[in-house]
């Protein structure tokens, strides 16, 4: 059997690329969300009614990524509509729906999602989600299409808590992109003088 012999000369460069590919499979991780950080999938409180409109602006989700509804199957479930029922809460002919208080769904394209509770009367109430892959080229959703955010007084949530993602989240995802951009790079770089010089 044949031994790979790589020149001495190459050596540090295939221990950088290796660090460089220990790097880069963290940044591409695929997280799990529970939806609105919250111990159940609900209608929101009166103190709290756009918590999952808030919830939503305040992550940044990405293909591979999952919602995780969590809900009293006996009470409530989830269902996914399109735009038009998600406005007008007609929860009829939906695209997805999951009852079994434990559903996850799966980010698996770009685009908008809606989602909505499939018990009468709550998605009036704003037990309703709202969510926005944005695709390679960068698109997400208008904001004129989300319902206008009032402020808020300063409350205790009666559902658990919800953590505010600092306002430079969106700048940290795309320092991510470069970071993914120079790895991929530094690592065609190594190939290149790696398959040069085996040829050579």
């Amino acid at each position: 059997m044949a031994t790979l012999r790589i020149p001495r000369k190459y050596q540090s460069l295939i221990i950088l690329f290796q660090f460089f590919l220990l790097i880069q499979t963290q940044l591409v991780l695929c997280y799990q969300y529970k939806v609105g950080d919250l111990n159940a999938w609900n209608i929101p409180s009166s103190a709290n009614k756009d918590v999952y409109l808030k919830w939503s602006k305040n992550h940044l989700f990405k293909l591979g990524d999952s919602l995780l509804f969590l809900y009293p199957p006996s009470e409530d479930s989830v269902i996914q509509v399109t735009k038009q029922n998600y406005n007008s809460c007609n929860l009829k002919n939906p695209i997805l729906y999951m009852n079994n208080g434990n559903s996850l769904f799966n980010i698996t394209r770009p685009g908008e999602f809606y989602f909505t509770s499939g018990a009468e009367g709550h998605c009036e109430k704003l037990q309703k989600l709202h969510i926005s892959i944005g695709g390679g080229n960068g698109t997400s959703y208008d904001e004129a299409d989300s319902p206008a955010l009032a402020p808020s007084p300063s409350y205790t949530n009666v559902f658990g808590s919800i953590p505010v993602q600092s306002s430079n989240s969106t700048s940290a995802s795309s320092s991510g992109k470069v970071e993914m951009s120079v790895f991929a790079a530094v690592g065609l770089l190594f190939l290149s003088l790696f398959i040069g010089s085996t040829i050579l």
